[in-house]
């Protein structure tokens, strides 16, 4: 299996994601919206925007190893919030804990505000796709 980034020449220059991953081969995991739940089903860090991202991201990979999968193997990642400025404003501590989870490999993404999440304590929910060889 082989994945990589394409990025034109002619766009500008992407600075945390790819505008594209072409992948050849392997099995395809669809990871549905996660947030972070805690093991009772409610979200577990109420307000705190940083602190979901970690369990959001947490929750990302253990679905991911639990198919076998790594980082490496993310191809697209749809990142949901309630307030784009709050998590821009947040932006260095969300990279650290990015890279904490998934190294400085960057999958096509997208980031969206929305008005509201299934559960109303959400403040961020993050689809992902992977290419597991």
């Amino acid at each position: 299996m082989s994945w990589k980034p394409v990025n034109p020449e002619s766009m500008a220059d992407p600075v945390g994601y790819a505008n594209a991953i072409e992948t050849e081969g392997g099995r395809r995991l669809f990871i549905a919206g996660q947030v972070d739940m805690a093991k009772d089903g409610s979200v577990a860090n109420p307000g705190d925007l940083v602190a979901q991202v970690e369990g959001t991201f947490r929750n990302i990979i253990t679905v991911l190893e639990e198919a076998g999968g790594k980082p490496e193997h993310i191809v697209r990642m749809r990142i949901y919030v309630a307030d784009v400025e709050d998590y821009k404003s947040h932006g260095k501590a969300i990279g650290a804990i990015y890279r904490e989870h998934f190294g400085r490999w960057f999958p096509a993404m997208t980031l969206i505000q929305v008005s509201r999440f299934y559960d109303p304590d959400a403040l961020i929910e993050v689809e992902t796709d992977a290419v597991i060889p």
